[in-house]
């Protein structure tokens, strides 16, 4: 022990190693690389570091993947990995990589390796817009293109993001031309346009990915076709082209309306109406015609007693168009001098010739018509003049006047009912002056709900707001009148009483403070009510979101941390999870932790929530660290912070041996009287041992073979460390023992030991005794690893032994020469002990013969 291996090797070992160290960190810079697909099920595997480093495995980046600690094989977590979201600004670049952070072999080496995110077509291509409008003239040459703007995105890579266009649903009157160099997508023509025979083209825009199971998307292309002015007016079948008039027809009385048309749209088909130049000046004297509308009206009050026929030539004109023309023929009879009367008996409700009529009612029957007048009118008839929703049915001589369809007081509240005498003349029916106009007022009833001006509202409002804070004010209408139409409103009986609203003016309130964290979102019911009988009602939602505001701290699990961890823990190592809520949102609830008042070696890791070392512990300089950590958060105005204490054991592991205070040296030496009377103690062996527990309690155990034990005079106490007389002394003690105690702790699995050497002479003479140099142990072992087994040093073959072979290649030439001259010292320094040695004698005493080796044992 201590002796054979010269201080020349260990400096050669020494720096064989730090040159070997060297290299090996030049071989592992950038050689590692792992590829993986994203969004991978959770527990896949991803790569290993196994092929690269040796044992143990620590990942410190563990977000989207974990490491086994035995194999370095890496996995997936439950939080996928999106290609996209990881790196959106490379999304169409070649490569997403991601740099994760590994502590690697016993000497726990820190070291970083990418991860390239592979991309799976995971994203359909996406339009903008869902319609896609464009204007196209009927005039444009077949073969023209026509740039699309809106064109699909795909977020994918490669092959997964290049898109292909088709059309759907064009009929061949379009297609579609893309540029490769752009990719700029075209619309062609493929076939003449027409306006008046189809005036929209709706089609199917697809574009489709080239992934390996392509995705799609589609929007609609909406093409109007805009006019052009190539069609002129003409003149419908329907235009009237002779007309008879009574000599007494009054001024401004319609003679006639003539219609043309212009299949374009717009500015062109704009018709212009105008008299020819060919109508007589009487006839441009007597009628007037308008230019938009084409009615014919009399200009001056007629007074003809003769029989007339006057001609109309009329133009229709367009732009850039020749005119189109019709004639329209007037007849105009002579003057009648007898006049007419129109009996009414009414049947409907009636006050002052007025009917009332409720509205909703199916037709009904309002009153019974009579003409009266002279017998030369028997060919006369009633009729109403103008579109209302009245009819006259003959019968018997009279006519039924009645309502043709219900009535609504919403939309006219009033009619007038205009009715005229026909008379026949010939072949042609003259409209007599003699007209009646009925009156029929129209009666509300409840058959409108209220209408709310939105379906559903929404607002947002900030928490802790002042009690009685007005949000917003809900209308509706009624289309009713009077009670009718007199709206009231009201909250649903399951709303929240701090919500109140005004039933008159509809305006809503919150009596108290809101608080987000208790609440979030209030979705309210309010109900708008008629006076009618029986009353209607509808109703709307009012969803009231409520903004944060930090006024919450964040709050730590426990006031007061209690975390244990072993000494031997490699540094970034985690102590503990600490955690800490903040019920706000965004970034009022972002929190963040830091290490306060302490130097000790601790950091916080906030992306994982966990208190980390910082460098190796050891229980025997600081068993114990008091820290706090301060919690903050992120709020825009202000931040809030809370504190927590963390207390940290340090547990004891077995890495120190027994350290022997007594003998302070192998080489001293006590002298025993022969007379001294057995059990008495001569000396005491005292150690200690930096540890606590059972690896710091110690027993002492004497080596020798089973033989000796049984005859040594001296016997240790595993205990205490006291050496006593096992038995009176004989003569054939006389001499000097040597007493290899080894110093044992309690450690487990495997204990740690120290020996010393006692020298103890039994001479009669008290005279003090020295040696010259600290005996040798000449026996095996086995004996002084006895009884645990353990072996002194423990020698480690690591797994690095062919990354050790492959770069000491380059080494072995130097190595070898330290090696021989290493061996040359060590020969000299062997030869001048032995000279040495030969000059001052031999020693036996120094050295345990093997005839006194009977008289030492082992106490257990």
């Amino acid at each position: 022990m201590g002796h054979g291996t010269p201080d020349n090797m260990n400096w050669a070992g020494l720096l064989q190693n730090l040159l070997l160290l060297f290299h090996l960190r030049q071989i592992i810079c950038g050689s590692v690389w792992f590829s993986v697909p994203e969004e991978q099920e959770p527990g896949t595997l991803a790569g290993s570091l196994s092929g690269h480093f040796p044992p143990p495995y620590q990942l410190l980046t563990q977000e989207y993947l974990w490491m086994d600690t035995n194999t370095g094989n890496f996995y997936t977590t439950e939080q996928k990995m999106d290609r996209e979201a990881l790196c959106p600004e490379e999304t169409k670049a070649e490569e997403c990589i991601i740099i994760h952070n590994a502590i690697v072999r016993p000497s726990g080496d820190l070291i970083q390796f990418p991860v390239i995110i592979e991309d799976i077509n995971d994203n359909a291509p996406h339009f903008e817009n869902s319609e896609i409008h464009l204007k196209v003239s009927e005039d444009v040459t077949v073969g023209t293109s026509y740039l699309l703007d809106d064109q699909a995105q795909d977020r994918d890579a490669g092959l997964n993001g290049e898109l292909l266009y088709h059309l759907e649903d064009s009929d061949g009157v379009f297609s579609l031309k893309v540029e490769a160099d752009g990719p700029f997508i075209m619309l062609v023509v493929q076939t003449a346009l027409d306006r008046e025979t189809q005036d929209q083209y709706r089609m199917a825009l697809v574009a489709t990915d080239c992934g390996a199971d392509p995705l799609s998307a589609t929007a609609t292309l909406i093409v109007t076709v805009t006019d052009v002015n190539d069609n002129c007016p003409s003149f419908s079948s329907d235009s009237p082209h002779s007309v008879t008039i009574p000599g007494d027809s009054p001024k401004n009385m319609l003679v006639a309306q003539v219609r043309a048309t212009d299949p374009d749209s717009g500015p062109n088909a704009a018709i212009l109406y105008s008299l020819s130049p060919k109508v007589s000046e009487w006839a441009k004297k007597l009628f007037s015609l308008d230019s938009l509308t084409g009615y014919i009206r009399l200009t001056q009050d007629l007074r003809s007693d003769n029989s007339e026929e006057l001609v109309l030539k009329v133009l229709a004109s367009g732009h850039h168009c020749p005119p189109a023309d019709t004639q329209v023929t007037v007849s105009v009879l002579p003057m009648v001098n007898q006049d007419l009367t129109i009996k009414i008996g009414f049947i409907a409700e009636h006050q002052n010739q007025t009917m009332v009529l409720p509205e909703n009612q199916p037709p009904t029957v309002l009153a019974v018509l009579e003409l009266e007048g002279d017998s030369n009118f028997k060919g006369s008839s009633l009729a109403i003049e103008g579109e209302v929703p009245f009819t006259l049915s003959p019968q018997n001589g009279k006519y039924l006047l009645s309502t043709s369809k219900p009535l609504d007081y919403e939309m006219k509240r009033e009619h007038h009912i205009s009715v005229v005498v026909h008379r026949r003349s010939g072949e042609a029916s003259v409209i007599i002056p003699s007209k009646h106009v009925i009156r029929v007022l129209v009666a509300d009833v409840n058959d409108n709900a209220p209408h709310f001006l939105q379906s559903q509202y929404q607002l947002e409002v900030e928490e802790n707001n002042e009690p009685g804070m007005p949000l917003l004010q809900v209308s509706a209408s009624d289309a009713d009148s009077g009670h009718n139409g007199r709206v009231t409103y009201k909250l649903d009986n399951h709303t929240s009483t701090i919500f109140n609203i005004d039933p008159v003016t509809g305006q809503l309130c919150v009596s108290a403070s809101l608080d987000r964290e208790q609440q979030g979102v209030h979705k309210l019911t309010v109900f708008a009510q008629d006076s009618g009988s029986p009353p209607l009602e509808s109703v709307t939602t009012v969803t009231v979101r409520v903004l944060d505001q930090n006024d919450n701290a964040p709050v730590f699990l426990t006031p007061h941390f209690i975390f244990f961890i072993p000494e031997n823990v490699p540094p970034f190592a985690q102590v503990g999870r600490v955690g800490v809520t903040d019920p706000d949102e965004g970034e009022n609830g972002n929190t963040e932790l830091h290490v306060v008042n302490s130097s000790g070696p601790f950091v916080v890791d906030n992306t994982q929530g966990t208190l980390r070392t910082t460098t190796s512990l050891d229980r025997e300089t600081e068993d114990r660290y008091e820290l706090y950590l301060l919690a903050s958060n992120h709020g825009h105005l202000l931040t809030l912070t809370s504190s927590a204490r963390v207390t940290i054991f340090v547990e004891d592991i077995n890495d120190n041996q027994p350290k022997v205070i007594l003998p302070s040296s192998n080489s001293s030496c006590l002298t025993v009287s022969p007379s001294a009377m057995a059990g008495t103690m001569v000396t005491k062996i005292y150690a200690i041992d930096e540890d606590s527990g059972l690896n710091s309690e110690i027993t002492y155990t004497v080596v020798a073979p089973e033989p000796v034990q049984n005859s040594s005079p001296f016997q240790v106490d595993s205990r205490s460390g006291n050496i006593t007389l096992a038995q009176q002394l004989l003569q054939k003690d006389l001499g000097m023992h040597h007493l290899l105690i080894v110093v044992r702790d309690g450690g487990k699995p495997i204990p740690l030991y120290s020996t010393v050497w006692v020298n103890l002479l039994v001479n009669d003479s008290m005279e003090p005794c020295h040696l010259d140099r600290p005996p040798t142990w000449a026996g095996t072992p086995d004996l002084v690893q006895t009884p645990s087994r353990a072996p002194i040093c423990e020698l480690e073959s690591p797994k690095a032994a062919q990354l050790t072979l492959l770069a000491g290649l380059g080494l072995m030439l130097a190595s070898t020469c330290l090696f021989v001259v290493t061996v040359i010292l060590y020969l000299k320094q062997r030869r001048r002990s032995r000279l040495r040695q030969n000059k001052r004698g031999p020693i036996e005493e120094n050295k345990i013969p093997f005839r006194h080796k009977d008289k030492y044992y082992c106490d257990d």
